[in-house]
């Protein structure tokens, strides 16, 4: 069975928060600047992702930002 994807918004914090399947211990992994992946440290899979400075990237709906990051998705 797929996972579920949860998001999160801080608006205080302004930091957007991804995070796929159940919480659990994870390390973060910048991937460029305010981008980071949460990584599983056992298995190296991938179990979120977090942007810092949310607003500083996506002030309105035109901007679009491409990372190094490869996924495959599948709907339930």
């Amino acid at each position: 069975m797929g996972k579920e994807i949860r998001m999160a918004y801080d608006d205080e914090g302004d930091i957007l928060d991804i995070s796929i399947g159940a919480a659990e211990k994870a390390v973060s992994k910048e991937i460029e600047d305010d981008f980071f992946l949460r990584v599983n440290p056992v298995s190296g899979e991938v179990v979120g992702f977090s942007v810092l400075n949310f607003r500083k990237w996506f002030r309105d709906a035109k901007d679009v930002k491409t990372l190094p990051v490869k996924a495959e998705l599948a709907a339930s």
